[in-house]
């Protein structure tokens, strides 16, 4: 699709300085533009390439005071950066605005399909399933029997959605990613073997949720696994059977949470941390990368960090001291030999 400066300076509720009808198509970094991109400007350090990159179109901030020749022409806005994000915003939308449902593809006579659908090819929907509006299911996709999707919800290429699994409106959930598979429960034997406990309960999405790619959200053994409303999960993340995780809390890749564990309001959780089972983290919990949570935090709005994991403050000094250990070694062992040489002394 092509827009012209004149178009985006529309959209955007700016001005044009340059030619107004140059097209572009496509989007770039502004140290990567060439002929028919579309770029921006928004933090300082990088102004050096306004003047050298070769994008047909730069948004600028209205205060941006131009230091050299232009060959671009530019948009000049209130806030380059918000206004940028919104035209990638807007540009997704249009790029993924797909409708109608592909062949083949199988849907159960009992399931019932909203408004506007887009189902791709090769996708299976169970029976009694239930489709809200505006949803789009990505080829190879899998819902399972009784499963409910609310409207605006979006599943890509790949997701599979175990039985009776509940996802509210506005849901985005990546390929691979998968909704109510068991979670790892099994009962030990006294000759050492193990006898699997069923796993009949649920996983509840609710609303404005995104989940990364080839994430695991384990059902419930008994009632659900709760995602509230606002979470953002990311790639390659495992949620375990009966975890409540908070509404509005954010938790980066690797990550993995055990069994029964509540994590509270707008937690935050850092690539690959580990987080036992059957505690709670306080609201506004923030826990550092690799760090590894073993019992239940109380306090709201702490961060926390190392494993196991302890104020942060306290592991940043525990870290220093560590970084010192081959110096104080070094020491010791030269206090070592100069006792050794003083008690030599007074033998003799």
């Amino acid at each position: 699709m092509q827009f012209t400066a004149k178009d985006i300076a529309f959209m955007l509720n700016g001005t044009v300085e340059g030619d107004p009808l140059v097209a572009v198509s496509r989007l770039a970094k502004i140290e990567e533009g060439s002929n028919g991109a579309l770029s921006f400007l928004a933090n300082p350090k990088y102004e050096q390439y306004l003047y050298t990159t070769q994008a047909s179109v730069v948004i600028v901030n209205n205060d941006l005071q131009l230091t050299a020749p232009v060959k671009a022409t530019l948009v000049r806005v209130e806030n380059a950066y918000t206004s940028f994000s919104l035209l990638l915003e807007k540009y997704n939308t249009i790029k993924l605005n797909k409708t109608g449902i592909e062949e083949p593809s199988f849907i159960h006579k009992s399931a019932k399909i909203g408004k506007d659908p887009y189902i791709g090819a090769f996708t299976y929907i169970s029976q009694d399933v239930v489709i809200g509006d505006n949803c789009r299911i990505y080829p190879g996709c899998y819902i399972a029997d009784n499963v409910k999707l609310g409207n605006n919800v979006t599943l890509f290429p790949g997701v599979k959605v175990y039985f009776d699994c509940v996802i509210g409106n506005n849901v985005v959930i990546h390929s691979g990613a998968i909704v109510g598979s068991d979670g790892f429960g099994f009962a030990p034997n006294a000759d050492g073997s193990y006898t699997k406990v069923a796993q009949i309960g649920n996983v509840i999405i609710e609303d404005n949720v995104e989940v990364g790619a080839n994430t695991t959200l384990d059902r419930a053994t008994m009632g659900s696994t709760y995602i509230r409303k606002g979470a953002k999960i990311d790639n390659l993340v495992q949620i375990a059977h009966n975890v409540d995780i908070g509404q509005n809390t954010v938790i980066a890749a690797q990550a993995g949470i055990a069994g029964s564990t509540k994590l509270g309001e707008s937690v935050m959780l850092g690539g690959q941390v580990g987080v036992v089972g059957h505690i709670s983290l306080a609201k506004g919990t923030k826990v550092q990368a690799q760090s590894g949570v073993g019992r239940t935090i109380k306090e709201e709005g702490k961060s926390w960090a190392g494993s196991p994991a302890i104020a942060y403050a306290a592991d940043m000094r525990s870290n220093v001291v560590v970084s010192r250990l081959p110096e104080l070694e070094r020491r010791v062992n030269e206090l070592e030999k100069i006792i050794k040489e003083l008690k030599n002394r007074d033998v003799h």
